[in-house]
Order: C-alpha cells, then sequence, then structure tokens
C-alpha cells in the first residue's frame, strides 16, 4: 500500500511521515477468576460473568441500577464510586453486535462520570448466554488506550435469564456490591493504519477534506475447505475495497479536485472496526474539516448489474452515486437488507458516529444467498474467480462519484432525520 501510494504521488501526513499511524492493541488472556456478589448472591465467570475489558480488581461499593444507560439514564445520576447495573443493548434493537457496539458508549459515560466498574445484564434470545459466553470468555485482541491515560474500568456482560436480575435492580435500583477479578496475562503491540493525503486544486475547497477508505485486513488462517486450503485471501473482503480507493489515489494524485482528499487504509476492521475507531479518537486533522467519508467495504456480489450503497439515501450525495453508476452501466442500490443493519457494521460508522457523512460503497449483492455464502469469509474468495469486466465499472464509478463530491459547489450532508444527523450539526454547528 505505501509503495503504491508512494509511486502515485500521494504525500504523506506530516505527523506519520512513512505513511504509518500506529494502532495501540493488547491481547488480553481470558480471565482467571471474576467473583460479583450484592443482594446475598454470587455470580462467577463464565457461568454467569464475561469481562469485556478492565483489570485485575477488589472492589467493594455502592451499586445502582441505571436502566438501559442512556445519555439521559448517566446525565443526572450520582455514579462516582459506585458499581453500575445497566440493561444490555438498546431498548427496541435485537441485533448482539449492535449491543457490543452500545457497550463502548455506556462504558465511556461510566468512565466520565467516575464509575469503579459496569455490569451489563444480558437476555438475548438472538445469541443466548452459552453460545455468547464461548465466544467473549477466551483470549481477545483489542484497542490498548491506556496510553492516553484513560481511566479503564472493569466491564462486563452478566446473563440474566428471563430478566430476572433486571426486574430485582428496577424494583430495588441500589445495593452494595462486591466485585473481584484476576485478570489473565496482558501483551502489547502495535499494527498501522496507512494513510496519505492529496491537496485539492481550488484555494478554499481545498481546506475541506473528503476521506476515502477502506479496510485492508481480512481474518487470516482459518478451518481448511475441502481442497485443504486454509488461508482466506479476502479479494472480495476487501482486496476490492482496497484496490478501489487506490485507483482513487492514483486517479486523484494525476488530477486533483477541488477539495483535498484523505485516503485511509485501516487494520482490524474484522476484529471490530479497530482500526477506524481508533483513526476517529486520534485523527491528527481536525474532524470537522472532514466534510464526507466514502468508504469502500464488500461481502461479495450476485449481480454484476448493480453496486450497493449502504446508507445510499441517507446523504445528499445520492445523486452523484446514482449519475455515476449509471454512467458505467450500473444501478445503484441502497442496503438489501435493512434489518441487518449493514451501515453500522463497517468503517464508515467510524465517521458517522462522530457527524461526518459516511456511506459504504460496495459490490453488487442484492440478497443474501449462496453466491454469497459460497465466498463470504471463505478460503474461495480468491481473485481468480472475480469478474474484472464488472470490477472494471465498479471501480470506475467510485472514482466519478468521488470526484463529483470532491467538486461539488456544497460538500453532500446527511438528510434530516437521519440518526447522524444531530451529530453532523453539531461537529459542523450548521
Amino acid at each position: 500500500l505505501i509503495a503504491q501510494l508512494k509511486a502515485f504521488g500521494v504525500q504523506p501526513l506530516p505527523e506519520y511521515p512513512d505513511y504509518r499511524q500506529p494502532v495501540s492493541m493488547k491481547t488480553q488472556k481470558k480471565p482467571v477468576q471474576i467473583n460479583l456478589s450484592y443482594n446475598g448472591q454470587t455470580f462467577v465467570v463464565k457461568d454467569n460473568l464475561v469481562l469485556l475489558d478492565g483489570n485485575s480488581a477488589q472492589i467493594e461499593a455502592p451499586a445502582v441500577f441505571l436502566g438501559f444507560g442512556t445519555e439521559a439514564d448517566f446525565a443526572n445520576a450520582d455514579i462516582a464510586g459506585k458499581i453500575v447495573f445497566v440493561s444490555c443493548g438498546v431498548e427496541g434493537e435485537a441485533s448482539p453486535q449492535q449491543w457490543f457496539y452500545a457497550g463502548r458508549t455506556k462504558r465511556k459515560l461510566a468512565t466520565d462520570k467516575g464509575a469503579v466498574a459496569l455490569v451489563e445484564l444480558y437476555n438475548n434470545a438472538q445469541l443466548p448466554w452459552i453460545y455468547l459466553v464461548g465466544y467473549l470468555h477466551t483470549d481477545r485482541t483489542g484497542l490498548d488506550n491506556s496510553a492516553a491515560n484513560t481511566t479503564i474500568i472493569p466491564h462486563l456482560w452478566m446473563g440474566d435469564s428471563g430478566d430476572a436480575q433486571a426486574t430485582a435492580w428496577k424494583a430495588q435500583p441500589t445495593d452494595q456490591a462486591t466485585l473481584n477479578i484476576v485478570a489473565g496475562e496482558q501483551k502489547k503491540f502495535d499494527v498501522f493504519n496507512v494513510v496519505g493525503m492529496v491537496k485539492g486544486s481550488d484555494p478554499e475547497l481545498s481546506k475541506q477534506i473528503v476521506a476515502y477508505t477502506a479496510h485492508y485486513d481480512h481474518v487470516g488462517i482459518g478451518r481448511p475447505d475441502e481442497k485443504g486450503d486454509s488461508i482466506y485471501n479476502g479479494a472480495r473482503d476487501n482486496a476490492i475495497g482496497t484496490t478501489t480507493v487506490l485507483s482513487l489515489a492514483e486517479n486523484m494524485a494525476q488530477f486533483p479536485a477541488k477539495r483535498s482528499g484523505l485516503f485511509v487504509f485501516f487494520t482490524g476492521e474484522e476484529k471490530g472496526l479497530l482500526g477506524s475507531t481508533w483513526f476517529v479518537d486520534h485523527c491528527p486533522i481536525p474532524l470537522n474539516q472532514i466534510v464526507y467519508c466514502f468508504n469502500s467495504d464488500n461481502a461479495g456480489y450476485n449481480s454484476t448489474a448493480v453496486s450497493m450503497i449502504m446508507g445510499l439515501f441517507r446523504t445528499t450525495a445520492d445523486v452523484y452515486i446514482q449519475k455515476a453508476c449509471e454512467a458505467f452501466g450500473l444501478k445503484a442500490i441502497d442496503d438489501p437488507a435493512p434489518e441487518q443493519n449493514l451501515f453500522d457494521r463497517s468503517d464508515n460508522v467510524s465517521f458517522a458516529k462522530k457527524g461526518i457523512p459516511a456511506p459504504t460503497y460496495s459490490l453488487g449483492l442484492t440478497a443474501f444467498d449462496a453466491e454469497i455464502d459460497k465466498f463470504y469469509h471463505q478460503p474461495g474468495d480468491q481473485p481468480d474467480n472475480l469478474d474484472y469486466d464488472y470490477l472494471y465499472k465498479f471501480g470506475g464509478a467510485y472514482i466519478y462519484t468521488a470526484r463529483m463530491i470532491a467538486n461539488a459547489e456544497q460538500a453532500p450532508f446527511w438528510k434530516e432525520g437521519d440518526k447522524y444527523y444531530e451529530a453532523g450539526v453539531k461537529l459542523y454547528n450548521k
């Protein structure tokens, strides 16, 4: 990636003269022991508890229940020095993945207000506790925010079949609790995002930046297929997205647009959007100068007549995307599976949460069917079974869209009513 950016004439940022943004990571061995006691009851690791974040701790403190742990729940609560219990997830949202992302927000709210631990009560029929434990009670790799001098409080999920504990907490929202954690060994290391810039040609509009992004990681080595191939190359997910953004970098380095272009290739998407989360939280550029993010990520394709855009009609760039696709003989379609909330499952959402308009441009996926399953996160996702005539059109439409966005008189924005609209208004002081 770096060699290509250099060859194209894409410049490094002063903060990253070698194009590499370090992303601090840690591998945490699973906890040796967890005991949580309150109201005459004791709960233990695996049977009842999993540790999402935090280190060894011995805590005896008042405990308080704050419903679903929304911003409003935290706003007027006195939780300094207390163990906070909340219901897991978001009321009305059943996706366990979204519950996981919501937990990060709750942890920050609890930390900022001085809580000493956060316990989320988990009850979700989509992913029963017995299966969740197999996924979370293991050695895990994630971001290491300790270098930023941030407080890391223990954050746990607690199995709550039938909402028994949540019901009891609603009846008596305060108590005294004891939490003991013996954490596993921790190792720290760095991985890297790759970042480059092309300065815009317009004296004024070049002060605005459009981010063009893709993740370059995949899932590595896994279970062999029937041929014995255990290397998961990830041609569709996400070598195509990476190549699409690289092609735009080459184009814009040769023919700069009015707005500046920021090209970012993320690590750790498959581990939970880690690279993009780190980038927006440690961005060397003020976020309000980044007026748009045009991400490219893919699962696969079952139609060579369309491009699928997650969030097609959520920003005012929809007209550019549709025009560009039409120019290359393709039809732009919106997410065909809104119930899976794909918009919030790729790197674009890291930008969207900050208020930056950010759809994801994807291959022609019209439904999750056998053709998608054949290649998605499989060893068979190889470059020798791709339709390159289609990819030429697909990449060309991305480049044309990007140029229209970068040259537009006004930067595209969220459409009013979108769930990230207010964050955008706040970010850009509209």
